[in-house]
This record gives structure tokens, sequence and C-alpha cells, in this order.
């Protein structure tokens, strides 16, 4: 089978979109496109004030991701292949965990008018974990943005993370149990990660490493 030409990255804070999408690029040869997470100003004051902070920070994700893969769609990189760490419908998880009825609203309205334009992938990689295990790993990488995360935020990310991929069928959707594998240290993990990848068809299919 041919290698997908554009394959998203995704899951909650901490789960290592970041880290797999640079092994996939290197041993696919693809683009790798960041998520530019830091640059948004609001983020900060989210994490401290998160009702009062909610809309900005989801508007600002919103607009900067459209940016970059509209102008990345025009510049017609897909013809060698890329790999990113996030996914575009991602933004509405955030949105509806954040915003109250009102903000939501009017953050759909936007959404509904950016969406179309935006490249879908051949094959989304979501990468599953539990609540501790992302706390875990977000402490051990320490971001000072990301230190005032509480536990009962980030539970409720990974449920709405769930959800929403559970009825998830635009387009081939591999989903990754990373509780027991480490790509990142075991070789061997990523290899057999890669595996899979390759072997994807249509549809919807699971890898649980040790299964």
């Amino acid at each position: 089978m041919e290698d997908p030409r554009y394959i998203v990255i995704e899951g909650p804070i901490g789960v290592g979109k970041t880290s797999l999408a640079k092994f996939l690029s290197e041993e696919l040869k693809a683009r790798l496109i960041f998520e530019k997470t830091e640059d948004n100003p609001f983020l900060k004051e989210f994490y401290l004030h998160p009702k009062q902070w909610a809309f900005q920070t989801q508007v600002f994700f919103l607009l900067s991701r459209y940016r970059q893969l509209e102008a990345l769609s025009q510049m017609d990189i897909f013809s060698k292949g890329m790999i990113s760490d996030y996914f575009f419908p991602k933004d509405r998880i955030f949105a509806m965990i954040t915003l109250d009825s009102g903000e939501l609203a009017l953050y759909q309205q936007i959404y509904n008018l950016l969406n179309p334009h935006v490249p879908i992938p051949d094959l989304v990689i979501y990468l599953q974990a539990s609540t501790p295990t992302l706390m875990q790993r977000i402490r051990q990488r320490g971001r000072e943005y990301e230190m005032e995360i509480s536990e009962d935020y980030l539970e409720r990310l990974n449920q709405a993370y769930n959800q929403f991929f559970f009825h998830y069928t635009t387009s081939p959707l591999l989903v990754v149990q990373t509780g027991e594998i480490d790509f990142v240290k075991r070789r061997a993990d990523l290899e057999d990660l890669i595996r899979q990848i390759r072997q994807m068809k249509k549809g919807t299919q699971y890898y649980v490493p040790g299964k």
C-alpha cells in the first residue's frame, strides 16, 4: 500500500503527538507541520482563569490553525507528503468544553465558514492515554504554561476526545493506546507502529500494543 500523503496525529495534551510526528516525518520523508501553541497570547491566562479567557483563546487557535493549513494547501506541498501534529476539527473539541452557550454559538458560525476550506487527511492517528498518564507526561516535560492544567480539566478533555473519535468517519482512523508503548525510547515500538500505519485501509482500526 502506498503511504498516506497527509497524516494527522491527534490526541489530548501530553499524549505524544509532536514526538510521533517527528519520527514519522523522518521515516516517511514527509514535510512536518507543527501546531504553534506557544504563539497564543491568551493561553497562559486561560489556564489560570478559564472562564474569562476561553473565547479569546479558542478563536485565536481557530484562526491560527486555519491560516496555517490554508497557506500550506495553496503551496501544493501535498505532492511531497505531510505529517501534522494537529487536526483542524479538534478545535471544536476544546470549544465544546470551555465555551458557554452564547460563545459557542458565535464560535460555531466562524468554524462553519472556515472548515470547508481546509484539506481532509488521508489518515488520522488518534493517540489515547489515561488521564493520570497524561498528567505525568505533562509534568515531566515541564512547559511553564501547562503547569496550571487541572486534572479535572484534563479528564473532561480526554473524555471529549474519546467521544469525538468514537463517531469520526470522515477519513481512515487508527486508534493507538499509548499506555504500554514508548516510541520515543524503544525503536521496536516505533517500528511496530509504523507497520500498523502502513497496513491501514479504510474505516477505523485499533492498535493495542502487547495484545
